[in-house]
């Protein structure tokens, strides 16, 4: 975006819009640090383009970021906002490449990320931070919640921003199952006697849900919490492939093959080939709904031993061009009105990370009764079957011994 008005006429503009009133000069952007005021941060980022990595699988969430927020940043800051794809793996070796030739700018001012991809550029140093204390509506998230301040139990410590907090959920065609399992022996007592009816796909989406039934094997809620230990990762992990082959010659295809990706596992459960599909985002139900993804009947629950919750987040590359943009787009994303509009299911259904007891009391009234949320209980009493993400390797170990396990032993 070509800047039209010159540095002193931007920051006169900017002093007017936003009723600056002090004598101090805002630092350049190069000198952004500890000591620049909030003020100072947005004056810095008008005029500005802030690029965002981010995944952009989902057109809702593309319409979300593209008609709601990149408008309302403009309007409201006067900052350009770009998109770009890119996650996960992708993402950090972009950032590795960088800091392996010394390229000081990048081309990326945010980045969505969480878990592995978090821990990857920790270790790389490849994170601006610790930023979060820096933006004003972080008042509004209870940084004691354990599902907020550490991710993938990694204590996020200002080096990313929560941004989504969601909940795996079971999905269920209410008109075929008027009692859906609860945990792990209804579950293979139902399959048993529901021949081709049940199965979960080979990705993120099916891991966790393995990753849940892993919890219990292991011991149950808090057994898995903390450093990765390779005893009860073992033993567990044996108990739960144990089951799956118990279960294997009655789950969709006789188990011998596996939806490759929830869109798929989604498209088996509208066709009614199966009767359940599954999310990582429990609002996801209403939200597909909706679109017409899924049938009317679906209606999602978490088992009673409970199903992992995360938060998602937002980083900022330590050789971001534009950290003033960054840090005003975060905030903004994290702001109520942001909050709000991302969690009603017409919109996109992400579970908000601001903590409602926090909030203004008109904000309170208006999360409480998010428009739309019909299909699954409120976000508190899932909570009360919340379990953490369990340290990174557990994830990379589940997939590949999944796929040696149990696919390879079956063909």
């Amino acid at each position: 975006m070509s800047i039209s008005l010159t540095r002193r006429s931007a920051i006169v503009l900017a002093a007017a819009t936003l009723g600056y009133s002090g004598c101090r000069k805002p630092p350049a952007a190069a000198e952004l640090n500890s000591e620049t005021t909030w003020d100072e941060v947005l004056q810095l980022a008008r005029g500005q383009t802030v690029r965002m990595a981010m995944w952009d699988g989902d057109p809702l969430i593309n319409a979300y970021m593209r008609e709601y927020v990149a408008v309302e940043l403009q309007k409201s800051f006067g900052v350009q906002l770009e998109l770009t794809g890119g996650m996960g793996n992708e993402l950090a070796s972009r950032l590795a490449v960088d800091l392996e030739t010394g390229r000081s700018t990048g081309d990326m001012d945010v980045i969505w990320i969480n878990g592995a991809t978090f821990y990857q550029l920790r270790q790389l140093k490849a994170l601006y931070g610790p930023f979060t204390d820096r933006l004003p509506n972080q008042r509004w998230i209870d940084w004691t919640n354990r599902f907020v301040a550490i991710d993938f139990q990694q204590p996020v410590e200002g080096y990313e921003c929560p941004w989504g907090n969601v909940q795996l959920a079971l999905i269920y065609r209410s008109d075929n199952v008027t009692d859906p399992p609860r945990t792990k022996e209804t579950i293979a007592a139902w399959v048993q006697s529901h021949p081709g009816r049940f199965t979960w796909d080979v990705e993120f989406t099916g891991m966790t849900f393995l990753k849940s039934l892993l919890y219990d094997f292991a011991g149950g809620q808090d057994s898995l919490n903390g450093t990765f230990d390779e005893q009860v990762y073992v033993s567990s992990s044996q108990r739960l492939w144990k089951w799956i082959r118990e279960i294997q010659p009655d789950l969709w295809r006789k188990g011998e093959t596996f939806p490759q990706g929830v869109a798929q596992l989604h498209q088996l459960f509208s066709n009614g080939e199966i009767d359940f599909t599954m999310s990582n985002n429990d609002g996801e139900v209403d939200n597909k709904v909706l679109q017409g993804v899924l049938p009317e009947t679906a209606k999602a629950y978490v088992l009673d031993t409970g199903t992992i919750r995360n938060s998602h987040y937002l980083g900022i590359p330590v050789n971001a061009p534009h950290k003033a943009a960054a840090l005003t787009l975060i905030n903004f994303l994290i702001s109520p009105e942001a909050q709000l509009r991302k969690a009603s299911p017409g919109v996109w259904g992400d579970g908000s990370v601001l903590s409602v007891s926090l909030l203004p009391v008109e904000w309170k009234t208006r999360f409480s009764q998010i428009p739309g949320r019909v299909r699954v209980a409120t976000r508190d009493e899932l909570e009360r079957s919340a379990l953490m993400e369990p340290a990174p390797e557990i994830m990379v170990r589940l997939i590949k011994d999944f796929r040696r396990e149990i696919i390879e032993h079956a063909s």
